[in-house]
């Protein structure tokens, strides 16, 4: 029996682990931190549970493709799904402004804010309607698909491809600027920071949750790792966490002996880098297997770049049935990080729909708060001062309340702080470089990757994960974890079973 060794827990190490277990390989998953999951997690503070990971999950809808994957792995398989009826709400000048699932209602609740921008409203809800019929492919990746499998594919894609295509080519910012109305142009530029990124940014997701392709699984991110770890061990996988991996022995282009911090070795006929393109190519390969692509990317981070969050757990003594599950709300000049410009929002996010996360009658309550390249930077040399770093930590979370009873009085004295994660937080935890949770994110000028995760030079080791595709996330983790047991099935002459 082939022996596979995963290097890395998180979803796409989980997914190969299952699909390996599941096609007839000897598999062993080894994980850096105690925990499987990588950075779909959640953790617990003061008797709140924090949900470090999905505000929305692409694959939710039954009947889909993507949906029976998830259930093959064990995430989704009889769990309940939450569907909040808005992706987000924005406040601006007195202004409420919903971006509904149910998309008739998400446009005439715009049209009656703003009658003026009745052009702009209908072409962006037809063209979000348009990605309704898109579904990620599963099946196969494209380098296996035969020539009919490929033109079925493309076909698939006619009504999608013109949309994006289209929204590939404007900035969110230029899109904003299609409306009139201040409220509109300000709930479309929220979604990302100002700079070159793509109206792709704002669409897909749109498209995904007005489509009920993306909704909530009860429970959470941990929960819904967790499971995947029980499917993975009742297939006999196994697991070896506390275990990173600091070493791997090349010979004649193969790796053979795999070395952990904890001082445990491990040998497979085949590897799998679950883990960031990073720490596989400059850490474990020591920069001498180098990648152009990545390269390219990692070098270029105004095209290419990278985000992060600063996460911030807060514990509220009341319920909040009458707010948004998701809100950003005006801020009076917030400072995140000193000596750089204050943030005019915030982006609140409660947890009311799980009421296992809080004590009875409370809420848990995070705020995401988006970090890029400068931030990512700072983080990374304040780190270095502990005493600092933690200080520092301590001051957003103080600033956060502040806004907080400013915007909402009445929660004036049943607020606390829970806990601050930052960048470098991921970092630590799951080995990702400068804390991304993502992959590479969209720009005009930048070029979408497929990547088969082939390390030239190296007959038995692979890269599989977020990183391959875009848009990165976990459904990309879930799906490439699935292809790369694909390829190996094809390479060891194995017809690949589904499950």
């Amino acid at each position: 029996m082939k022996k596979i060794v995963i290097i890395g827990g998180g979803i796409a190490g989980l997914s190969a682990g299952i699909f390996a277990q599941l096609n007839g390989f000897d598999s062993v998953i080894l994980e850096k931190h105690h925990t499987l999951g990588g950075e779909c997690t959640g953790w617990d503070r003061e008797g709140y549970h924090i949900d470090g990971c999905i505000h929305w999950l692409v694959g939710t809808k039954e009947g889909t493709g993507i949906r029976r994957l998830w259930d093959t792995v064990g995430a989704l398989e009889g769990v309940e799904i939450y569907h909040p009826e808005s992706f987000m709400a924005v406040e601006h000048d007195g202004v409420t402004l919903h971006f509904y699932r149910d998309l008739d209602r998400f446009e005439s609740s715009w049209m009656k804010i703003s009658p003026e921008d009745g052009e702009a409203i209908e072409e962006l809800c037809k063209d979000i309607r348009k990605l309704h019929s898109f579904s990620l492919p599963v099946d196969k990746p494209m380098d296996l698909m035969n020539p009919i499998e490929k033109l079925k594919f493309i076909f698939s894609m006619k009504d999608v491809g013109p949309v994006m295509q289209k929204y590939g080519k404007i900035s969110v910012r230029e899109l904003a600027e299609k409306f009139k109305h201040p409220a509109l142009r300000e709930a479309i530029a929220s979604f990302m920071p100002e700079g070159e990124y793509s109206a792709i940014s704002v669409v897909f997701p749109l498209g995904t949750f007005t489509g009920n392709q993306s909704s909530i699984p009860l429970g959470g991110s941990k929960a819904l790792a967790m499971r995947m770890v029980e499917k993975y061990k009742s297939l006999g996988g196994t697991v070896e966490a506390s275990s990173e991996v600091v070493d791997l022995e090349i010979k004649e282009n193969t790796v053979g002996r795999i070395t952990c911090k904890n001082g445990k070795v491990f040998e497979g006929d085949y590897v799998i880098a679950a883990c960031d393109p990073k720490v596989l190519y400059e850490g474990l390969l020591k920069g001498r297997y180098p990648d152009p692509e990545f390269q390219k990317r990692y070098n270029n981070p105004e095209s290419y770049p990278l985000a992060s969050n600063i996460y911030v757990g807060i514990g509220y003594e009341g319920t909040m049935e009458e707010i948004p599950r998701t809100l950003k709300f005006p801020v009076d000049s917030v400072q995140i990080i000193q000596n750089r410009k204050p943030i005019e929002h915030l982006q609140m996010t409660h947890y009311g729909y799980e009421p296992d996360f809080a004590p009875e009658g409370h809420t848990v309550i995070t705020f995401a708060i988006n970090q890029f390249q400068p931030e990512l930077e700072y983080w990374e040399a304040l780190v270095k001062d502990r005493a600092a770093y933690s200080q520092e930590k301590d001051r957003i979370g103080e600033e956060v309340i502040t806004a907080m009873k400013a915007r909402f009085p009445s929660m004036a004295g049943k607020l606390k702080v829970l806990d601050v994660a930052t960048p470098q937080t991921y970092n630590r935890y799951c080995n990702a470089y400068r804390g991304a949770f993502m992959g590479f994110w969209p720009t005009l000028s930048g070029k979408s990757m497929a990547h088969r995760g082939n390390i030239k030079g190296l007959d038995n080791l692979v890269l599989s994960g977020q990183w391959l595709q875009p848009p990165g996330g976990l459904p990309v983790a879930l799906i490439t974890g699935k292809d790369t047991i694909m390829r190996l099935c094809k390479k060891t002459k194995r017809t690949f079973s589904q499950g």
